[in-house]
């Protein structure tokens, strides 16, 4: 039924090439740029001498399309397990091809999923140049692929002058958005509240980038999400639950963004909340148009709209695997507001066959919303 749509995912990931930074770096900065080092016997990822976290393929689609279980995926495989189409970007567009998707937007995995661990080294000019260097990197996919692939650059997010700088100029390479860390006074940067943000804010609404916050992205969110499952539980059910309560992790963003009062200052600007679903969004917006009223009465008047009332307006979220009162919820937040995505290649992603995967719940839509959320919506918010 969806043979005709376009279809733009607006969430995969890539598993990162162990030599994805030290094939491209300079001969003095080899041995410090971001690299894999065997530490107890298990790969890592080590930046400048700092250990980043297991480099392993953090995905589980394996070469024959098939998935494996988060366990094995997730700590187990190395990247010469998995699907091609992890972290080549050819095999990536044939498996686009096989599943009928016509872009698709890409976040990192192991390297951190807001980029917050690459500014961790204490060396300001080399996370600036690693940064730098992962972007041009991605530009170079994006352009490969005739702008098929959107890779989302990074940002130096502990200091706004240079993350409103790269923002530019990762726009001028052709870049269609940014991913952002959700906590950047984690890093050194003033919390994303703070007014100082303001010139990053004009600069994405000056170039149509909208800003995206992928779930679990920043040091307090990776931290939070640890202690989210009691410790008796299984290994998979602890899993499970990270995976379920990290969802809910992004009403924080949405929240926090609302109420500062930065969309009132920048109208235009867009957020992208990635990765978090959408069913939990309703109440949240209920309970923050309630607890401001009740408790905050002079700063919610200083809004110019209820707080409920910018989702429309500025904000986005994905959906993949939702289907109980879908009808409802995309009537509640905005049939323009909500975009499609699979996940590739992590867990609880709807691969292989998304689109068959996702048929049955979208078909309760009309064809009109139908064809927004699957990839209009998209194509509009990354200028396709």
């Amino acid at each position: 039924m969806l043979e005709n749509f376009l279809v733009i995912d607006a969430d995969s990931h890539w598993t990162e090439p162990h030599d994805l930074f030290t094939k491209r770096a300079p001969a003095k900065l080899r041995d410090r740029v971001p690299r894999v080092e065997q530490i107890e016997g298990v790969p890592h990822w080590v930046f400048d001498g700092h250990p980043m976290g297991m480099a392993t393929a953090a995905a589980v689609v394996g070469r024959d399309g098939k998935k494996v279980s988060a366990q094995l995926g997730l700590y187990e495989w190395g990247i010469e397990d998995v699907h091609a189409g992890a972290y080549d970007p050819k095999a990536r567009l044939e498996v686009m091809d096989e599943s009928g998707i016509d872009a698709q937007v890409i976040f990192p995995s192991t390297l951190s999923l807001g980029g917050q661990d690459l500014a961790t080294v204490g060396d300001p000019g080399l996370s600036l140049t690693v940064i730098q260097m992962y972007n041009d990197i991605q530009a170079e996919i994006q352009a490969d692929s005739n702008n098929r692939l959107l890779p989302m650059p990074l940002l130096p997010a502990w200091d706004v002058n240079l993350s409103a700088a790269e923002a530019r100029r990762v726009a001028e390479m052709g870049m269609r958005g940014i991913n952002m860390t959700s906590d950047p006074d984690d890093i050194g940067g003033p919390d994303l509240a703070d007014p100082a943000w303001d010139p990053l804010w004009e600069t994405c609404t000056e170039l149509q980038l909208p800003v995206h916050f992928h779930i679990g992205a920043s040091v307090t969110s990776s931290s939070w999400s640890a202690k989210y499952p009691w410790a008796s539980h299984s290994d998979n059910v602890k899993l499970a639950l990270t995976g379920t309560l990290l969802f809910v992790g992004n009403a924080r963003v949405v929240a926090n963004g609302i109420v500062s009062g930065l969309f009132d200052r920048h109208p235009d600007l867009k957020w992208v909340s990635v990765e978090s679903a959408c069913g939990w969004i309703p109440f949240i917006l209920e309970a923050l148009d309630y607890e401001m009223f009740e408790n905050a009465p002079e700063e919610v008047r200083a809004l110019k709209r209820k707080p409920s009332e910018y989702f429309r307006s500025n904000l986005y979220a994905t959906f993949w695997f939702e289907k109980n009162n879908l009808p409802w919820l995309v009537d509640t937040l905005g049939e323009d507001n909500i975009l499609f995505e699979t996940d590739f290649p992590h867990p609880t992603c709807l691969y292989p066959n998304p689109l068959q995967s996702v048929a049955p719940k979208i078909a309760l839509l009309p064809e009109v919303a139908q064809r927004k959320i699957l990839g209009e919506n998209a194509k509009k918010l990354y200028r396709l």
